[in-house]
């Protein structure tokens, strides 16, 4: 693997780990009601997305301008496992650990939330009730959903780094 890619990928992965564990905490301390604001997570994965783009185009520059499709995709794949990794395992001891009522908090704001938008699109009633339920039964925070959680954010990235990996990769010429 080559250096640079090596340095870039754990170097924003750290970053982009350290930022979420201070929003993460920002978030807790000035109000829990953010952990279910949409348009938070919305910015956030725009922003993650940005810094992925940062990453592939530093890492580009610093190879002489040019870099594959594999490399483009190496090095964002490195940036997000290592980002999504940390940042869930902060996340985990939190929430088990530190402050075990938070996720309680958390649930509680989440499912009002979900109530009001299930209930501006006339949602019967059976179906909340079985959505709240299901919502109370699953702990978001338990150590199965976080991996699993992380599983998807991975997946979810890899697709994202696939195609940015094809939009920045040094175009080929052939000579005849």
């Amino acid at each position: 693997m080559n250096e640079a890619i090596k340095k870039n990928g754990i170097k924003f992965g750290i970053i982009s780990a350290v930022i979420s564990i201070v929003l993460t905490v920002l978030m807790y301390a000035i109000d829990i009601n953010l952990f279910a604001n949409s348009w938070i997570g919305i910015g956030m994965v725009f922003f993650y997305l940005a810094l992925g783009i940062y990453v592939v185009s530093t890492t580009k520059k610093e190879m002489g301008g040019t870099i594959n499709f594999k490399e483009a995709f190496t090095v964002y794949f490195l940036y997000s496992v290592i980002g999504i990794v940390i940042a869930n395992i902060f996340n985990y001891i939190l929430f088990n650990f530190i402050d075990p009522s938070a996720k309680e908090q958390i649930l509680e704001i989440t499912i009002n939330k979900t109530v009001e938008m299930m209930q501006k699109f006339d949602t019967p009633k059976d179906i909340l009730k079985e959505t709240i339920k299901g919502m109370k039964e699953n702990d978001q925070y338990s150590i199965a959903n976080i991996i699993k959680g992380s599983a998807m954010g991975i997946v979810f990235s890899s697709i994202i780094g696939l195609i940015i990996a094809a939009i920045m990769k040094s175009k080929t010429t052939y000579n005849e």
